[in-house]
């Protein structure tokens, strides 16, 4: 501020110096009208597209995919119902290629912003207040799921997968979730692999585990917490993380909902692996 004063005062035009940097002159009408209407036109139609476009993305679909998101310290959470009507939870998101997905997006705590960045869109989770989102895939893959927010200190942790698959993929997938949300069910099927369980579920964004190749350090080392600790121990510090906080770490980082995301057998597998490979 004193530069920009000084230079007020040291440069000012003094008595005389009026015509110092040439005569006046009028500026080309001409050439400012056509300067002046070329962006508001180009302005005008890109808005115009703008609001065609998003207009489009944003109608309800009759045969749109119904996803609830739930967010939380330090998690997402996705709600799907099977053909009953019953809705279960997953930890990782699957959407089907081709058909529009409708997100209801919603917070248990702070504000969370759900983003998908390969879906150029994205809204925030606000406590109290359901935000709707709309998209059509259209190519498959594995892509990330980020919150966009400032939540807290497992922040840059909360990241899960969106899983992009074909329609009969999809419906599989949906069927055995189904089949599998029973007690003690399985639809059927093989037993869940704990590592993968470990890894679909986030666990590694958090935790240290050599095993699994993870580094993260929002939460406690599981090799160094969970050795020597017997099955209900690691059992309840998934499920209750309140019950165990480990020394020089805070309570309610952790999120508490995995008695409820993670079905029986997918539990029971985890605690399995994770008492196996810490021992």
């Amino acid at each position: 501020m004193t530069v920009v004063l000084y230079c007020v005062w040291r440069y000012r035009m003094k008595p005389g110096e009026e015509l110092i940097d040439g005569p006046p002159i009028h500026g080309n009408t001409r050439l400012e009208i056509i300067w002046t209407a070329l962006p508001a036109v180009l302005l005008v139609g890109l808005c115009t597209f703008s609001y065609v476009t998003l207009t489009d993305i944003e109608e309800a679909k009759a045969d749109a995919l119904n996803v609830r998101v739930v967010g939380e310290q330090f998690t997402w959470t996705f709600y799907y119902k099977d053909a009953s009507g019953k809705e279960f939870g997953s930890p990782q998101l699957y959407v089907p290629r081709g058909k529009p997905v409708h997100f209801t997006v919603q917070s248990l705590d702070v504000i969370h912003d759900f983003w998908v960045p390969a879906f150029r869109m994205k809204i925030d989770a606000v406590p109290g207040v359901d935000t709707e989102l709309q998209i059509t895939p259209k190519r498959n893959g594995e892509y990330p799921v980020i919150c966009a927010e400032l939540c807290g200190l497992g922040h840059a942790a909360m990241r899960q997968t969106a899983h992009v698959v074909d329609p009969p993929t999809f419906d599989d997938w949906l069927a055995k979730q189904s089949a599998g949300g029973a007690p003690g069910g399985g639809g059927g099927g093989p037993a869940p692999d704990g590592k993968t369980v470990f890894t679909d579920a986030g666990c590694g964004g958090c935790h240290e585990l050599a095993d699994a190749g993870t580094t993260g350090g929002t939460g406690p080392n599981l090799d160094e917490g969970l050795k020597g600790k017997d099955p209900a121990f690691i059992e309840q510090s998934i499920v209750d993380p309140s019950a165990n906080v480990t020394q020089g770490f805070s309570d309610g980082i952790m999120p508490g909902n995995f008695g409820q995301t993670l079905k029986p057998d997918e539990l029971d597998a985890l605690v399995k692996y994770l008492a196996r490979v810490t021992k």
